[in-house]
């Protein structure tokens, strides 16, 4: 089965640019067009990089840290989570085994 195709068109910067992605992702893409925008706005208007280039490959380099941020704190949860995972199973073990102990 073929997917439909939603053709969408953003402005970013002023700029309009057009893409054409599957219908189900075209929300996602407005979205990460919207985000895009802003964080290259706030760049812009903060007058420290000039040139649409230096300002797109500041706002990307800024989202990656962002993105890499979110991992590592995501990482850090899951271990976490983990650990409580193994010490209750442990518990639940022990518990289990005194009540065999128990009813010999």
């Amino acid at each position: 089965m073929t997917e439909m195709y939603a053709h969408v068109s953003v402005k970013i910067l002023e700029k309009e640019y057009q893409f054409s992605c599957p219908a189900s992702e075209r929300k996602a893409l407005l979205d990460s067009a919207e985000l895009l925008n802003s964080k290259m706005r706030e760049i812009r208007d903060s007058g420290k990089v000039v040139g649409l280039d230096r300002i797109a490959v500041m706002a990307a380099l800024n989202m990656a840290n962002e993105l890499i941020a979110a991992r590592s704190h995501g990482e850090e949860i899951e271990g976490s989570a983990k650990g409580r995972i193994i010490e209750m199973r442990e518990r639940v073990e022990s518990a289990l085994q005194r009540g065999r102990q128990m009813e010999l």
